[in-house]
């Protein structure tokens, strides 16, 4: 029997949380964000004068029966955005990793089921968006937590490979989804070429970034003392390099600010940022950084 992402015992700690977003996306309505504007929601907001045209059934019936005259209810609109889940299955999302943890890949498709089953359950649409060095088939759903093992089960059928290439991502996410929403992205952000400036592109195009950082054990602090072979999971390119206690520190440090500068470009975008270790507990990683991201901390 398939190990689920997700067991039910952490599922149901998950329905207390919500996807929350930050802008004011115009003329997108429903989901359960609350609006200020009036109209065809479930929430009552208040009451206002008929008028010619107006449907019958929002009439509010006691109020004619008491004043013998019309009053319309309105309610409160909720916007529905779109929330599209951009899951990184590269090659380099296998390693990083401690003999024993998971691969971020791994982790990723964990974190990724835990933030689809948030969403449906507050009845959002979700949109599960793989790629590599290009945009890979995308999976749907929507209508509420029974709609979970199809995404699941899409999830548990992706497979790691290719190479990354945040630029053609940038260029094809744009294309296909013009209508701007809240874009998360799972992602170790290790790319040979620059993954700023892609990022940049979807923000100026109004999209909301939530940017989820991945790293393993190795990725950040590199084990071993002398002559190491380190071989590229995307390129397979070699490369022969001389380790030690200061070539460590140094390392880290580099690695520290490539962070750093992943946090920068979702923050001056008024979007979010989270970092998280394949060695922090799932549980754990989803209500610590992840959430106090979402609460803009």
């Amino acid at each position: 029997m398939t190990e689920p992402l997700v067991d039910r015992h952490f599922l149901e700690k998950l329905e207390r949380l919500t996807l929350q977003w930050r802008k004011s996306f115009n003329g997108l309505v429903g989901g359960h964000n609350k609006s200020r504007f009036a109209g065809s929601g479930q929430e009552f907001l208040d009451h206002r004068n008929f008028h010619q045209g107006d449907d019958l059934r929002a009439v509010n019936w006691r109020a004619y029966m008491r004043f013998e005259k019309f009053f319309l209810k309105t309610f409160q609109i909720e916007p529905r955005v779109p929330v599209r889940l951009l899951l990184d299955i590269s090659a380099s999302m296998q390693s990083g990793h401690a003999p024993g943890d998971f691969t971020k890949f791994e982790y990723a498709r964990r974190l990724a089921a835990a933030l689809i089953y948030i969403g449906l359950v507050r009845l959002d649409t979700m949109l599960i968006q793989p790629f590599s060095h290009r945009l890979l088939e995308p999976f749907q759903c929507g209508g509420g937590r029974h709609r979970f093992q199809p995404a699941e089960i899409y999830l548990r059928s992706l497979k790691p490979g290719g190479r990354t290439n945040f630029h053609e991502i940038a260029r094809q996410y744009l294309s296909e989804y013009p209508q701007r929403g809240l874009a998360i992205v799972i992602s170790d952000f290790l790319d040979d070429g620059d993954c700023f400036r892609p990022l940049q592109y979807i923000a100026d195009f109004g999209h909301e970034l939530l940017l989820v950082q991945l790293w393993g054990a190795e990725d950040r602090e590199p084990t071993g003392n002398g002559e190491l072979e380190l071989i590229d999971a995307e390129t397979d390119q070699h490369a022969i390099i001389s380790v030690d206690d200061e070539s460590r520190r140094a390392y880290t440090d580099a690695f520290d600010e490539h962070a750093a500068a992943v946090r920068k470009v979702a923050l001056r975008n008024a979007g979010r940022y989270a970092g998280i270790s394949t060695q922090m507990p799932l549980e754990e990683a989803v209500f610590g950084p992840l959430t106090m991201a979402q609460a803009g901390v």
